[in-house]
């Protein structure tokens, strides 16, 4: 398995230990709990002595093979899961960071992330500071003054800006830190943060990785020590992965490296396509040579991924009539879907925030989330050229 290439490990890596009577897929089981005659034999499981399961909070089969999927997709000692992307960055965070504490992070996280940072971790006396997004001379100079968590997302949610992995990975080893990346956009496709120096790569699950927006969970990876306190943590707060969920997120994995190929070439037609309506005043994507971190992107990306955004004239008036004209597209707070998916950062990723939040993070309220799905291109584009002329049509009325 360790030579065979991504879309072969996409489809076989941690499956074959889990199958069962002849079967080629793995089973979903559901059971609660897993018996032992033998009383030593159950200690020794329990006690992680032995491998084995004892009851579904800890471990699963089912799950165990999602977890051992993407370790070996990002290259990682180790992997945990968890019931959501947020059950998992927050379990992370939960797990490292302790009064007293200091986290450098970036303003444009995840609108749930940023929540933890500026609303949660301050009341648990955690001293939290954001820099700008980009501005890697600010987070260096934050670094240096010591921290115990460097937490990046690159590319960020909505705005898809870009960070230096490598080169914060490297500040924050020099004060001991632990550097956690959040590649939900990016997925171990197009980037892999522990080769470029991370301790701890995050994934919302739901996203891209499964694929279908059937499903919910997250997931860990990293070096083992660090995975293994983590899952500690999850296992008595108690946030797992449901079994079903695991097995559709195995099924839509097997087909991760075809969807996010597609995406990336779709989103980056489509953000070409946008830059021709005068109603579009700014797209945003690592893909354009425009974007301010395109060298950066193109140094540690594969490929760009599928998401992109963009601002329109006229804010949220625009958005409330251009959205609902677009035929090929779910107008819903998710991404990473087969399907195209929609949505203003005001009811999707930043929903928790107010406008001047939003504001502050360098998110307009007329910015429209766009995660291109599989479709033919030349059918998006069109939808989105009839949207934007039907709606020029409505205004001239």
């Amino acid at each position: 398995m360790k030579d065979a290439k991504f879309s072969t490990k996409s489809i076989w890596a941690g499956e074959k230990e889990q199958l069962a009577f002849g079967a080629t897929q793995v089973p979903v089981v559901h059971s609660v709990s897993f018996g032992y005659d033998d009383m030593d034999e159950w200690y020794e499981v329990a006690v992680g002595n032995k491998p084995g399961h004892i009851y579904g909070r800890n471990t699963n089969p089912t799950v165990q093979a999602f977890e051992e999927k993407i370790r070996i997709l990002e290259n990682a000692e180790a992997a945990t899961s968890f019931s959501t992307g947020m059950a998992a960055i927050s379990n992370t965070l939960g797990t490292l960071l302790f009064p007293g504490d200091r986290v450098v992070s970036i303003k444009d996280t995840y609108g749930g992330t940023n929540k933890i940072f500026t609303e949660f971790l301050p009341k648990q006396q955690v001293e939290v500071v954001l820099c700008e997004t980009g501005d890697h001379e600010a987070l260096e100079a934050e670094v240096a003054k010591g921290c115990k968590v460097l937490y990046l997302e690159s590319p960020t949610n909505p705005t898809v800006k870009i960070t230096d992995i490598k080169r914060m990975a490297a500040a924050g080893k020099a004060v001991g830190a632990t550097v956690v990346v959040d590649n939900t956009f990016a997925t171990p496709v197009n980037q892999n943060p522990l080769d470029l120096g991370a301790d701890l790569v995050i994934h919302s699950a739901t996203k891209f990785l499964g694929g279908h927006a059937d499903a919910l969970g997250g997931a860990v990876c990293g070096r083992k020590g660090l995975v293994e306190a983590i899952y500690h943590y999850r296992e008595i707060n108690g946030a797992t992965l449901d079994p079903m969920a695991a097995y559709l997120l195995l099924r839509g994995m097997k087909t991760l490296k075809l969807r996010v190929e597609q995406q990336n070439k779709n989103a980056a037609a489509i953000a070409e396509h946008l830059k021709s309506f005068d109603l579009v005043e700014e797209v945003f994507y690592p893909g354009l040579p425009s974007h301010p971190n395109h060298q950066i992107a193109k140094q540690q990306m594969k490929g760009f991924g599928g998401m992109l955004s963009f601002a329109v004239k006229g804010g949220v008036a625009t958005v409330r009539d251009l959205l609902p004209k677009l035929q090929f597209a779910n107008r819903a707070a998710n991404l990473g879907s087969v399907e195209t998916v929609v949505g203003p950062s005001r009811t999707t990723s930043h929903v928790e925030c107010t406008p001047e939040e939003r504001a502050a993070m360098g998110i307009p309220e007329g910015l429209i989330r766009y995660s291109a799905g599989i479709e033919d291109i030349e059918d998006l584009k069109n939808d989105l050229s009839q949207a934007f002329q039907s709606l020029h049509t409505y205004v001239k009325k």
